[in-house]
């Protein structure tokens, strides 16, 4: 049967989901948003298995919570809680499966940290303050634009090398 996912609810009715129902996957929605535990396990032993850097996950899923335990801390009936964030929409499935993607995330340990925490930032501006009820593939997208600045930015310098100076 079809209705309202629990974004769509939260951003046009103003009403949430149980936590429980979200962990679990007993809500409305597609496979990526409703099976937050499963996406879980599965990433996690991907990430046993060295086929994705658990650092880009992790600052997600940290960055989300942070923000969103922030706002929500400020005002309870306005902003949903972390929990609510986390396990709501595609968050889970963007963060495990397709932020980490190696093509086009950061090469560097780093990198990952910053591209990471910077979707998870995304994610929740775009969901509190954007027209759409979800953001994380929005976020990805535009986090993936600035992989090559963060790569540069990232990239140690080689031993024995200086900074390179331009001389006219």
């Amino acid at each position: 049967y079809t209705g309202a996912t629990p974004l769509g609810l939260m951003k046009f009715e103003h009403t949430t989901t149980a936590n429980w129902d979200l962990i679990l996957g007993s809500v409305n929605g597609s496979l990526g948003e409703t099976s937050g535990l499963i996406i879980l396990l599965g990433g996690a032993y991907l990430a046993w298995k060295n086929f994705l850097n658990w650092r880009i996950p992790a600052s997600i899923f940290l960055s989300v919570a942070v923000l969103a335990g922030a706002l929500h801390a400020l005002d309870t009936a306005r902003y949903p809680s972390p929990v609510f964030m986390l396990f709501s929409g595609g968050l889970m499935l963007g963060a495990v499966f397709m932020a980490t993607d190696m093509v086009t995330s950061p090469v560097t340990n780093r990198g990952c940290w910053i591209f990471g925490i910077g979707i998870g930032i995304l994610v929740v501006v775009i969901r509190i303050w954007g027209g759409l009820s979800e953001g994380v593939m929005y976020a990805i997208l535009l986090m993936n634009a600035l992989v090559p600045f963060i790569n540069r930015a990232t990239q140690p310098r080689v031993f024995g090398t200086g900074v390179k100076v331009h001389h006219r």
